[in-house]
């Protein structure tokens, strides 16, 4: 391995490269044997597929993540299967079982708001920023003219900038900014492209208007006006396992939501949880999905005022069933930006039946129903076996594989010590491995 402290990387043009030369510079520097440097032209596989010589700067290798298919999907009455990308076993597993339970009862219903993303642009040094804020208003219809201006293309399609919010922060540690926000319908795109081309046109003309500076000009991630929902129900019989009554796992999950609510740093845990399947289906289908735990987490913090909150909800109904529902900003894109041209999104598109038009909105309410379905399985696996027994068998399977156990072998190695109720550690897994080897 190479010493990184005698490394010098200061490199003269390695973005003006091509990907082999890059990756021949990372092999002499980083001390790469031949089978690293020939994974890392291997992986690059899917670029070149797509036309692509890259998609960041000085891209020397592709991290490739396993493309999963969740089954048992019923939304709003239609099957779907569920592309996830994601190197997290078990979030596949539980998205699938979960959605098995509920399709009982009807499987996941959703909707959604139109497509609205928010652009805003910064006011600074504006002498009177409440009497501009009015002169902002009074010019609204020019603003929003201006803005459309910027993409016919979007205005042709039904899209553009339907409005413009204004208001004031008095109090910044810089004093008072005039913040002026532009919404935009953005049909089937995620938006920001779309965004900042009119928050760019529309700084010029507020600078005329009102004086000042007009300084960031950016969409903003949290999409709380492009909100995506979902809910489902849970039969209460479908919930017993051989200890727990279906009442005891109700009531233990709402006992677990309970817990979220109230705490932050449950609630942190709790979230992130949802987020395993939304953003396994975003990675899946080429999303921003940066912008979207942004969004989510943010919504999260807001939608209660001084709380950090839970972005699904829980409860009982009359017949004694779990119901359950999510409502978070969704930020997806069908056209524009990578997912245009990544091979594997373009057969994720395909796999869930997306298309132009309304692909995006469609695509935004399947991850809702998956992150309510992932969720459910959290929730349902707390409250009974305990998060920590499934997470020790993929612990065990992970050190069987790195051993060099494969297929049926390793499944008989977690066999064994599920049957032996052994704990799981390098040594046992090494001791059953061996003797797993002597029977085959």
């Amino acid at each position: 391995m190479g010493d990184a402290s005698k490394i010098n990387s200061r490199i003269t043009g390695f973005f003006k490269k091509s990907v082999e030369e890059r990756q021949n510079i990372i092999q002499k520097l980083c001390n790469l044997n031949q089978e690293d440097i020939e994974y890392l032209k291997e992986s690059t596989n899917t670029l070149d597929k797509a036309g692509q010589g890259h998609y960041i700067e000085n891209t020397v290798a592709v991290m490739q993540v396993p493309l999963g298919i969740a089954t048992n999907f019923s939304i709003n009455g239609t099957d779907y299967l569920v592309p996830m990308a994601i190197e997290e076993a078990s979030v596949v597993a539980a998205a699938s079982n979960s959605a098995k339970v509920a399709r009982t009862n009807g499987g996941f219903f959703t909707s959604s708001t139109p497509p609205i993303m928010i652009g805003q642009i910064q006011m600074i040094n504006v002498p009177d920023p409440h009497n501009a804020r009015e002169k902002i208003l009074e010019h609204e219809q020019e603003i929003v003219e201006l803005a459309n201006e910027q993409d016919p293309i979007l205005v042709k399609f039904g899209g553009g900038c339907q409005g413009i919010n204004v208001k004031v922060l008095s109090n910044t540690m810089k004093g008072a900014m005039v913040i002026t926000e532009l919404l935009v319908d953005v049909r089937d795109a995620m938006g920001a492209n779309a965004v900042n081309t009119m928050n760019e046109a529309v700084a010029q003309l507020l600078e005329k208007i009102v004086g000042g500076q007009a300084l960031l000009r950016i969409i903003s991630n949290l999409a709380d006006r492009r909100l995506v929902r979902a809910r489902a129900v849970f039969k209460a019989n479908e919930l017993e396992t051989k200890d727990m009554k279906g009442e005891e796992v109700v009531n233990g999950i709402l006992n677990a939501y309970a817990f979220a609510e109230a705490d932050p740093y449950r609630c942190s845990t709790h979230n992130k949880g949802i987020m395993n399947g939304i953003d396994a289906v975003a990675i899946a289908t080429a999303q921003d999905w940066r912008a979207i735990e942004a969004g989510a987490h943010t919504y999260a913090a807001v939608k209660v005022p001084g709380k950090y909150s839970s972005l699904t909800t829980w409860e009982k109904d009359v017949k004694g069933d779990l119901v359950g529902t999510i409502e978070l900003p969704l930020a997806i894109g069908l056209v524009g930006g990578v997912a245009r041209i990544h091979p594997l999104a373009q057969i994720s598109f395909k796999i869930l039946g997306l298309s132009v038009p309304g692909g995006a909105l469609k695509l935004a309410e399947i991850m809702a129903a998956v992150g309510l379905a992932q969720n459910f399985g959290a929730l349902r696996a707390l409250a009974t076996v305990g998060i920590q027994a499934g997470h020790m068998k993929l612990h065990a399977r992970n050190l069987a594989a790195s051993m060099g156990a494969k297929g049926v072998t390793i499944e008989r190695i977690i066999e064994k010590i599920s049957e032996r109720k052994l704990k799981v550690t390098f040594d046992t897994v090494k001791e059953i491995y061996d003797e797993v080897k002597e029977e085959i």
